[in-house]
C-alpha cells in the first residue's frame, strides 16, 4: 500500500478514515478539498488544481480522499494501488452530513477546508447526495470489483464496518500488515 484513493458519497467518513490510515502507515494524506478550494472557500482555478493533483499522484506515496473533477478521479483510480470505497446507505450519509452540520456550528469539521461555510458546504453535500445514485451505483461497484485482480479494493458498506476498519488501522500491528 503506497498510493491510496479513498472515496464515497458526502458524509461517508472519508476524512476520518483517511486520517487514521495516514497515521497508521505514515503515508502522506492529501485531502482533496485542500487542493480543490482556496482558503476563502472558493474553487481554485482548474489548471492549478490539475498541476497539484498531478504532482501528488506522480509521487511515491499518497492518500487522497474525495472525488473532485471526474477526469482527475479516474486518473487517481488508475494510479492508486489501493482503492477504498465507502458506500454507506443513503440514510446514514444524510445523517452524517446533518451531524457534521450541527457540530460545525461550534467546531470546524475534520478535513473541512479553511474559510469554507459549513452551512453552504452541507447544502452542497445534500444536493450531491440527491444526485449520487447516478454515479455511486451497482455499475460503479462492479467496475471497482473488476480492478481487484491488480489492485487492493476495499468496499465498506456499513458504519460498523467503517468503525471496525478505522479501529484496526489504529492498532499498532496494522502498521506492519
Amino acid at each position: 500500500m503506497n498510493k491510496v484513493a479513498v472515496f464515497g458519497k458526502p458524509g461517508s467518513g472519508k476524512s476520518t478514515m483517511s486520517k487514521a490510515l495516514s497515521s497508521a502507515t505514515g503515508i502522506p494524506l492529501h485531502p482533496l478539498d485542500a487542493i480543490v478550494y482556496k482558503k476563502n472557500g472558493e474553487f481554485v482555478e482548474r489548471q492549478i488544481f490539475d498541476k497539484a493533483h498531478e504532482s501528488i499522484i506522480s509521487s511515491d506515496q499518497w492518500i487522497i480522499d474525495g472525488l473532485g473533477p471526474l477526469d482527475s478521479f479516474n486518473k487517481r483510480l488508475e494510479a492508486a494501488d489501493t482503492l477504498i470505497y465507502i458506500d454507506l446507505p443513503y440514510p446514514t450519509s444524510y445523517w452524517f452530513v446533518t451531524k457534521r452540520l450541527l457540530k460545525g456550528l461550534f467546531v470546524k469539521p475534520e478535513g473541512w477546508p479553511d474559510g469554507s461555510s459549513v452551512l453552504k458546504g452541507s447544502l452542497g453535500s445534500y444536493k450531491f447526495l440527491k444526485l449520487s445514485p447516478k454515479f455511486w451505483n451497482d455499475d460503479f461497484t462492479s467496475q471497482l470489483e473488476s480492478l481487484s485482480s491488480h489492485k487492493t479494493v476495499h468496499i465498506i458498506r456499513t458504519a460498523s464496518a467503517l468503525n471496525a476498519f478505522v479501529a484496526e488501522l489504529k492498532k499498532p500491528q496494522a502498521i506492519h500488515s
